[in-house]
């Protein structure tokens, strides 16, 4: 929820620095860069409130982007960097605990009701949200599950080398259905992305790298550099970049239809998990609330 209200228009020299409940924004108005940071509690993961922040988020984004180029001032915006708030974690993937409580409860309803707003916050996201804006995913810890697909939505990924980064939800029975095929099958092999969901190996950002899964790989401690160095040189080279983006969505083309199908096998498949995989859903809550120090 965005707790401080976004004034249709604004000057370059506004205050960006936006507050909402579940992550931290830092606008930078020399580099156009608006940095958003993830801060769910009790674990840093994708709640249905991150979520619904999220998509408050791009609404303002479109919103504040629209407005200058009706006056015909170029956006504040030429850069959203998905970041963490959190040292070490950039997230360690779905909220567990809510998917728990809808499959227990037979709330069919709210579970798709939650995959539908992911599908739509990261496709938007992919798409740039119809702005002339690049989408960078900064990764200076862990990146599990759904923190993997969200990455995967942006055009570029910046990690530390030695981050976990990968699909583990096969251990409790299930599929990163947010996207994770789509998007890292344009990238690699599709035989390599089904490789990655059904073993649910955990790859460091050094091998993604070697991969063609991570674009930048930074020294440990040194993304936020990477980043501006990126920025700097996309500026000397943004025609280029822009084209080879623009060619991508022209030979691979993604369309919202066919994320909006896939969560929904997601979502049907969900419901129909036996007790034992629950179980270890379970165990993963309570290992998530260890790492974390929650009782």
């Amino acid at each position: 929820m965005l707790t401080q209200q976004l004034p249709v228009k604004q000057g370059l020299a506004a205050d960006y620095n936006w507050v909402y409940e579940n992550f931290i924004c830092e606008y930078d108005a020399a580099s156009r860069v608006m940095q958003f940071n993830m801060n769910t509690y009790p674990h840093p993961s994708f709640t249905p409130a991150l979520m619904r922040d999220f998509r408050s988020f791009q609404k303002s984004v479109v919103e504040v982007c629209e407005a200058h180029k009706a006056e015909g001032v170029r956006p504040p915006f030429g850069f959203l960097v998905m970041a963490s708030a959190i040292p070490g974690i950039h997230s360690l993937g779905g909220d567990l605990g809510f998917f728990l409580a809808c499959i227990r409860g037979g709330q069919r309803d709210v579970l798709e009701e939650y995959a539908l707003l992911c599908i739509d916050v990261l496709y938007d996201n992919y798409a740039n949200l119809n702005q002339d804006l690049r989408t960078i995913s900064l990764i200076e810890g862990d990146a599990l599950g759904a923190a993997f697909e969200a990455a995967l939505s942006c055009d570029v990924i910046i990690a530390e080398k030695g981050v976990k980064i990968g699909f583990p939800e096969v251990v409790f029975n299930m599929f990163p259905g947010m996207g994770a095929y789509s998007f890292l099958s344009r990238r690699i092999a599709p035989a390599q992305v089904e490789r990655m969901i059904n073993t649910g190996r955990i790859y460091t950002a050094d091998e993604l790298y070697e991969l063609g899964v991570i674009d930048i790989l930074a020294e440990p401690g040194e993304a936020k550099v990477a980043l501006r160095q990126f920025v700097r040189k996309h500026s000397r080279s943004a025609m280029t970049r822009n084209a080879v983006l623009a060619m991508r969505d022209e030979v691979f083309p993604l369309t919202h239809d066919e994320l909006k199908r896939i969560v929904l096998l997601w979502v049907d498949s969900a419901m129909a998990l036996p007790e034992r995989d629950l179980k270890m859903m379970e165990r993963l809550v309570k290992a998530q609330a260890k790492k974390m120090g929650v009782g």
